[in-house]
């Protein structure tokens, strides 16, 4: 079987690419000129340069491929312009899967990497419930709006012929290579730990490993024109996750400070002024101010577990224990 993984230069699409080729896939990993392969090193893997950018390159550079899998991980969670998330994220999927049909190429199945963020901040009021597929999503921020932007244009694909698109849509995904959370791992360990707000929130979390997981299993049970939430089924306190770091690092003395959400506004409005001015991407953006301040990031796993056999394999507590080891071993702590 032959499988094409998009973004298999990045963070999830890496650990797919190492898990196609334990399954025995003939892997192929799409990349940019510009991709770094540092964690691509196999020698049994394919590459091919794809620009999901160009409608027209694009046909041309997958022209004479034909494969049975597409997993579609290629997208950006921050960016200096809110169109590029749309350039990116919404327009980048179009002319793939544009591509694909304009070659006929004979999928079994196309998966579709998107986001819990498409919902935004929804069922704030307490006490907390879970976000369903069938709730309204109201997207928060840009990157949540070029993924469901990118969603309703695949359901209109599928509506229209048959295309086996499946779509998940992981929580807040964590370990090894991620260098987002990471930030965390290093405050602490510089003995800060900063948190935004003072009303609970109840956050969720997914190990990169138990997405892996989830794509797989989709390719193989997944329904098309269905969306299926990730985490690891459970819900953790906004202190949890910062407590299990300080464990795995040896308990170091910290100042923990919570500020009102006002100075995480003041915050990222100057970060961002000063990634635009320097041209540089801060993870301390708009955005993010939309996603820390939002209270509940509860979800229901439940059709994952019972259309796929989803099992989540690891807590919060055992992936930040790997997450720190990872990191140790790599020199990043």
């Amino acid at each position: 079987m032959k499988i094409l993984i998009t973004g298999s230069s990045g963070f999830i699409g890496s650990f797919l690419v190492e898990e196609a080729l334990k399954r025995g896939f003939e892997t192929w990993a799409a990349v940019r000129k510009s991709s770094s392969r540092q964690y691509l090193q196999d020698p049994r893997i394919n590459f091919i340069e794809l620009n999901l950018s160009d409608s027209d390159e694009l046909r041309q550079q997958l022209s004479g491929h034909s494969f049975d899998y597409v997993v579609h991980a290629a997208g950006v969670t921050k960016c200096l312009d809110r169109q590029d998330f749309f350039r990116i994220n919404t327009e980048g999927t179009k002319n793939l899967v544009l591509a694909l049909l304009a070659l006929d190429m004979p999928l079994k199945r196309f998966v579709y990497i998107s986001s819990l963020s498409v919902f935004g901040a929804i069922r704030e009021k307490q006490p907390y419930g879970d976000i369903l597929e069938s709730d309204t999503p109201c997207p928060n921020t840009a990157y949540g709006e070029s993924k469901l932007e990118a969603e309703r244009w695949l359901d209109s694909v599928i509506a229209g012929r048959a295309f086996p698109c499946v779509t998940l849509r992981p929580t807040g995904v964590y370990g090894p290579r991620e260098r987002d959370y990471f930030m965390m791992f290093k405050s602490i360990k510089q003995h800060v730990d900063f948190a935004v707000g003072y009303r609970r929130q109840d956050i969720t979390f997914v190990y990169v490993a138990d997405v892996v997981q989830a794509v797989f299993l989709a390719l193989d049970k997944g329904q098309t024109g269905r969306k299926y939430f990730l985490s690891d089924g459970q819900v953790y306190q906004s202190t949890t996750f910062s407590n299990l770091i300080r464990k795995e690092l040896g308990n170091p003395w910290w100042l923990r400070i919570t500020a009102p959400v006002w100075v995480l506004r003041v915050v990222t409005f100057f970060a961002e002024y000063a990634g635009r001015m320097t041209g540089k991407v801060t993870a301390l953006n708009n955005d993010k101010y939309n996603i820390l301040r939002q209270r509940n990031w509860r979800c229901d796993i439940q059709p994952a577990i019972d259309e796929l056999g989803y099992r989540p394999a690891y807590d919060l507590k055992r992936g930040v224990k790997l997450a720190t080891q990872w990191y140790k071993d790599n020199q990043w702590l």
